[in-house]
């Protein structure tokens, strides 16, 4: 075997081991390239879905907040009310008073609607 075989074989030896590195990069960077999609996706979903329960709670607080102005209301009324009646010369005030059994009522709504968003929210927040 004569020189330029041996340079030709050394040649073919080099290409062969570079398209075998070439081949095992690129097998790799395809791997590292499909565990990034894969991380990204499981980053996406997850963070979609703490979005979501961070709405969830922000809704739940606001909607507190707003019974808790509605019930801060409805009491001043009502104090109003007990006092105007007092006032006029009332020594009892009766439940069966329309305009009080019916604020009496809004308050047992508003209270129970804010009972049931506390529930939700704590339950949210283990």
């Amino acid at each position: 075997m004569g020189f330029s075989d041996t340079l030709k074989e050394l040649l073919d030896q080099g290409l062969q081991v570079s398209r075998e590195i070439a081949a095992k990069a690129g097998e790799k960077a395809q791997d590292w390239g499909s565990r990034g999609l894969e991380a990204t996706k499981d980053f996406a979903v997850k963070a979609g879905a703490k979005v979501q329960e961070l709405g969830e709670k922000g809704v739940l607080m606001l909607e507190i907040k707003q019974l808790e102005g509605q019930t801060k209301k409805l009491l001043g009324r009502f104090g109003a009310e007990l006092y105007k009646a007092f006032e006029a010369g009332a020594l009892t005030i009766s439940v069966d008073d329309p305009e009080i059994n019916a604020m009496v009522k809004e308050i047992r709504l508003i209270k129970d609607a804010l009972e049931k968003r506390e529930q939700e929210l704590a339950a949210k927040n283990p």
